[in-house]
C-alpha cells in the first residue's frame, strides 16, 4: 500500500505543506500512522480524502461544514449534488447569458437596418437584465439588512461607551428582533432542500429549519418522502 508523507501530499493536492498541516491540526486529515521517527504518514485513502476536502472548500464551504459532510454517510452523494447544483447554475448562467446576446443582436440589427425597434425585443432584454435568480436575490436583500443592522449596532455601542447613552442601543436591539424575523421569512420563502438520499426536493417545515444544523449550502434535515435525516442540499424554491 501507499504511503506519502507530508510533503508527498502537499504536492500531489498542488498546495503547501503548512495547509496538509493546518488540516491535520483541524482533525480533517489525520495521518494514517506515524514512523518510528514520528513522520506523519498517509496512505491512499487519506490522499483521495484530501481531495474530497480541496473540492469542498472551492465549492466555498467552510471548515465546520466540511467536516460535518466528509463525516455523513452520504458524503460522497451530497458532494455530488452540490456539484450538479453548481452545474445548474452555471447552465442556467450561460443560457440566461445566450439570451442576452440574442436579444442584443435583434436590436442591433433592426438599429442598423434602421427598422423600428420592436417592443418585444426591448422587454426582453429588460427582462433578461433585470432578471436575478430568486435565492441571489434573497441573499443580497439579506446581506443589505443584515449590514445595516450591524453598522447601527456597533453605532449604539460607540454612543453608549462614549456618552454613556445606553437607549439608543436598547432600541436597535429592539429594532433588530423584528429585522432578524424578516431576514429569517425572506430565506425560507426561497429556499427548498434536496435529499441525499432519495433525491426528493421539498420545503421542510418552520421549526425544523429553524433549528437544524447547517452549513452555507445544506441543512440537516428529516426528508419527508424517504424519511432519512442527513444533510440536504440548498436550492431555489420555484
Amino acid at each position: 500500500m501507499s504511503q506519502y508523507s507530508t510533503g508527498d501530499i502537499a504536492k500531489l493536492c498542488g498546495i503547501s505543506v503548512r495547509t496538509v498541516q493546518f488540516y491535520d491540526s483541524k482533525g480533517l486529515l489525520k495521518p494514517a500512522e506515524l514512523s518510528d521517527g514520528g513522520r506523519r504518514l498517509y496512505c491512499e485513502d487519506d490522499l483521495k480524502k484530501m481531495n474530497h476536502i480541496l473540492l469542498l472548500k472551492a465549492l466555498g464551504l467552510s471548515l465546520d461544514s466540511i467536516m460535518g459532510i466528509i463525516e455523513s454517510e452520504n458524503s460522497s452523494k451530497i458532494t455530488l449534488m452540490l456539484l450538479e447544483e453548481q452545474e445548474k447554475h452555471v447552465q442556467e448562467e450561460i443560457e440566461k447569458k445566450k439570451r442576452q446576446l440574442s436579444a442584443i443582436e435583434i436590436v442591433k440589427n433592426n438599429i442598423l437596418s434602421s427598422a423600428k425597434v420592436t417592443v418585444n425585443s426591448l422587454s426582453d432584454i429588460k427582462k433578461i437584465m433585470n432578471g436575478k435568480k430568486k435565492l441571489k436575490n434573497a441573499y443580497v436583500k439579506m446581506g443589505i439588512l443584515g449590514a445595516i443592522m450591524g453598522v447601527a449596532e456597533i453605532a449604539a455601542i460607540v454612543i453608549w461607551i462614549t456618552k454613556g447613552n445606553w437607549i439608543p442601543f436598547a432600541a436597535v436591539m429592539l429594532l433588530n428582533i423584528p429585522i432578524g424575523i424578516l431576514l429569517l421569512r425572506i430565506y425560507y420563502k426561497n429556499t427548498a432542500y434536496i435529499c441525499a438520499n432519495c433525491e426528493t426536493k421539498f420545503k421542510p417545515g418552520r421549526k425544523e429549519f429553524l433549528f437544524a444544523a447547517h452549513t452555507p449550502r445544506t441543512r440537516k434535515l428529516t426528508c419527508p418522502s424517504c424519511g432519512n435525516k442527513d444533510y440536504c442540499v440548498e436550492t431555489y424554491d420555484e
